[in-house]
């Protein structure tokens, strides 16, 4: 599914003491599974996530998707992708606030109301959240309860990659590992990226991406991954 070639990052270009958050990378990713990104701060493991997400455009190098060279499409092209096709989670929920949880899921949806609803009482149930709980709005909710109305918020349009950047950051032991059994779950059928620096929340991953000063380090495939490249 992904190709990245050669990609760089750099910062500071006029500056003598250019900054590379990416130098020369290169990975490729399949159509599903769980793939867990780590590495110290600055490893540049975040900015690989905005770049193959079409966030930011590398300065340098090719970032093929499905195909399409994600550097080549415009800024609406790169909007319609990332509204059909890409899901998203970060450390923080970023919820409306004076939204319900279930309208912070609705507000997402390219489909009709009647089927986004649907979908999302369907997604939020799957995440635990009781129905007396959908109508309340994130000041009235648990920290690990906000974070899985955008688990469901990310995953309403059904979309072909979800990336999550440090998503159990702000979440207790136990409310990180259910997120990431949630996570888990969906990557069955389709591609989660989780990038992080805890690498506890990361056993079950099936791809395990390692990182350091903007460059590959090391990568690790589970045994049923390695099943399937052979």
């Amino acid at each position: 599914m992904f190709e990245i070639k050669n990609v760089s990052m750099i910062y500071d270009m006029d500056s003598e003491d250019k900054m590379y958050a990416l130098n020369g990378f290169d990975l490729e990713l399949p159509d599903k599974g769980l793939v867990g990104m780590i590495g110290p701060s600055g490893s540049g493991k975040s900015t690989l996530m905005y770049v193959m997400s079409t966030l930011k455009t590398p300065t340098e190098g090719n970032v093929i998707y499905n195909g399409k060279e994600l550097t080549m499409l415009s800024n609406k092209q790169r909007e319609e992708m990332r509204r059909k096709e890409f899901g998203f989670v970060f450390q923080k929920h970023y919820l409306v606030p004076y939204m319900s949880a279930l309208d912070n899921v609705i507000v997402a949806a390219t489909s009709e109301k009647k089927e986004a609803v649907e979908n999302a009482t369907k997604y939020l149930t799957a995440l635990g959240l009781k129905e007396r709980e959908w109508g309340k709005r994130p000041a009235k909710l648990s920290g690990g309860q906000c974070q899985r109305v955008a688990i469901a918020r990310a995953m309403i349009n059904n979309p072909k990659v979800i990336f999550a950047d440090e998503p159990t950051a702000s979440l207790d032991h136990e409310n990180a590992f259910n997120v990431m059994k949630i996570l888990k779950a969906y990557s069955k059928e389709r591609l989660v990226i989780v990038v992080t620096h805890d690498r506890s929340v990361l056993e079950d991953v099936d791809i395990l991406v390692e990182m350091w000063d903007g460059k590959l380090s090391n990568v690790v495939m589970s045994e049923s991954e390695r099943k399937q490249d052979e």
